[in-house]
């Protein structure tokens, strides 16, 4: 499965939050330590999302992390207080292309998932086929992840609640593929919405910052979150709820 992580806090260069840290993205991306039987390694390209002056920013490549000589380059120059990352692990059948890697992006979101859709694509099929033609055909890549972004980002659009929205799609998702994983990372800059499906999240606070990520990195302090959860945090604090009814 893929790595992802999102930092909301005083601004910090991409080196800093992916490529510096001990055990950090960079190093997640080729010796991941909890794949939890999908895959041994993140070597089918990445991406990462900042926020500048406003506006989303985004670099993806279908290229190994480890690979990529002109992000690491330019990494230590850009700084943001909010920074979404994620390396691929591209499910068996899916297209290893640039559009495929998160983080996916419209407007002032940026989006990962870690995980897959079980009995794709046909078990998603009916939920596509909610989509406007247009989105479908559209979609950044033939893959869950795109298919999952669109499926959100037509919630978003409509007006849901961020929050409800992303429990509300884990929900139908796993009720039509039980198999699933489904890891879910949103943010708009200034907040982080996360969910845990069958895969690890951790998360840690302090000095006015937040941080989520599928592996903890860069020392201590991290809290690991249970398994179908759903997270809303912000650099004020942290909120955890069940994603099923009657969970605690």
């Amino acid at each position: 499965m893929c790595r992802h992580m999102a930092y909301l806090g005083p601004p910090a260069s991409l080196a800093e939050l992916l490529l510096e840290p001990e055990h950090g993205l960079l190093e997640q991306s080729y010796a991941p330590r909890d794949m939890r039987g999908g895959g041994t390694i993140n070597a089918d390209g990445f991406g990462v999302g900042w926020y500048s002056d406003g506006a989303v920013r985004r670099y993806r490549s279908a290229r190994p992390m480890w690979t990529d000589a002109s992000f690491a380059e330019f990494a230590g120059g850009v700084r943001s207080g909010a920074v979404l990352g994620a390396a691929r692990s591209a499910t068996v059948g899916m297209p290893v292309v640039e559009t495929a890697c998160a983080p996916f992006t419209d407007g002032i979101w940026l989006f990962s998932h870690n995980g897959r859709i079980a009995g794709w694509p046909e078990s998603a099929a009916k939920q596509a086929a909610r989509l406007d033609v247009v989105d479908l055909l559209t979609l950044d890549a033939p893959t869950d992840s795109a298919l999952l972004w669109a499926l959100l980002r037509q919630r978003l659009g409509a007006g849901a609640d961020p929050a409800g929205a992303v429990a509300e799609l884990v929900g139908e998702i796993a009720a039509a593929a039980p198999d699933s994983r489904l890891n879910l990372l949103l943010t708009d800059g200034t907040r982080l919405i996360a969910t845990t499906w069958t895969h690890a999240l951790w998360v840690r606070r302090g000095a006015g910052a937040v941080t989520a990520a599928s592996e903890p990195f860069g020392g201590g302090g991290w809290t690991e979150i249970d398994d179908r959860r759903l997270v809303v945090a912000d650099r004020d604090g942290v909120r955890v709820t069940a994603l099923v009814e009657g969970d605690r």
